[in-house]
């Protein structure tokens, strides 16, 4: 089994931006391209509060591809169908087939701690075993035999943003919706906060991530912003309201006889969790 001891010294955060980091684009950010500037929150509503540097706040800026983009696959190909995004996330997918539903999940929260401290990056893989990213660049690799996980040396290097995407990549390859549902912890989907995920674990599972929360003052129903990826691994796409195409890609934060609703998959309502 895996087991590394990570220094308390090395756990440092770098120091908070004035202004988001998506450190996979190639190009200057646009903060009008944002998830913020598109979706204005439902009428009479305001979006929750969140903490200055959060991944909440992070989240809301994530930066959108131009309206109308259509969400491709990882081979290029169109997905099938077309009508339940309302907006493509500016991210990159890779050429494999690996950023599926639960990786969609993982990776922005692994590029949000990426921008704060690259040594809090961890995640379970199905088996269990824990793997850090810390460890990875340390030179701490690990092997899978049978249904085993053992230490493994590797190259060590810098913790750049390459390393992160070939940790990743690993990581996607041997977690999934089933270690993802297992190391969060659930919150009730009336206190949904932005990056909270709807999570199944199982095969077939699915996963959902929250990107941002508005409510009404007076009633104090939520409504949330959601994205996935999905399979084969496509494009990261804000989801389009189905049930209510009045509300554009606004859910509102409630069950019906017990399930939650998104366009490729309906929850339970008690399948919502939050990182720990």
């Amino acid at each position: 089994m895996v087991t590394y001891n990570r220094p308390a010294a090395a756990q440092t955060l770098q120091p908070a931006s004035t202004s988001p980091r998506y450190e996979w684009l190639t190009k200057p950010y646009n903060p009008q391209a944002a998830l913020a500037a598109r979706f204005a929150p439902p009428a009479g509503c305001q979006r929750v509060a969140v903490t200055p540097g959060s991944y909440g706040e992070w989240l809301r800026g994530l930066p959108l591809r131009p309206r109308g983009t259509a969400v491709r696959l990882h081979d290029g190909r169109l997905k099938d169908p077309q009508t339940v995004h309302a907006a493509v996330i500016d991210i990159d997918t890779g050429l494999r087939d690996l950023q599926q539903c639960a990786d969609a999940a993982i990776r922005l929260r692994a590029e949000y701690q990426f921008t704060r401290n690259f040594r809090s990056i961890h995640f379970h893989l199905t088996s269990g075993h824990d793997i850090w990213f810390g460890d990875w660049v340390d030179g701490k690799g690990f092997q899978v035999q049978g249904e085993d996980v053992v230490a493994a040396p590797r190259p060590a290097e810098a913790p750049t943003h390459a390393a992160l995407r070939r940790y990743l990549d690993v990581v996607f390859t041997y977690a999934g919706t089933k270690s993802v549902s297992r190391e969060m912890r659930p919150v009730p989907l009336a206190q949904a906060q932005p990056g909270d995920v709807l999570v199944l674990g199982g095969s077939p599972g699915h996963a959902v991530t929250v990107l941002d929360v508005a409510e009404h003052p007076g009633t104090h129903v939520r409504y949330a912003l959601l994205a996935q990826s999905y399979m084969p691994a496509q494009d990261m796409h804000v989801l389009r309201n189905v049930e209510e195409p009045q509300l554009g890609a606004w859910f509102r934060l409630a069950a019906v006889d017990g399930m939650f609703a998104t366009p490729e998959w309906d929850f339970e309502a008690d399948q919502l969790k939050r990182w720990q």
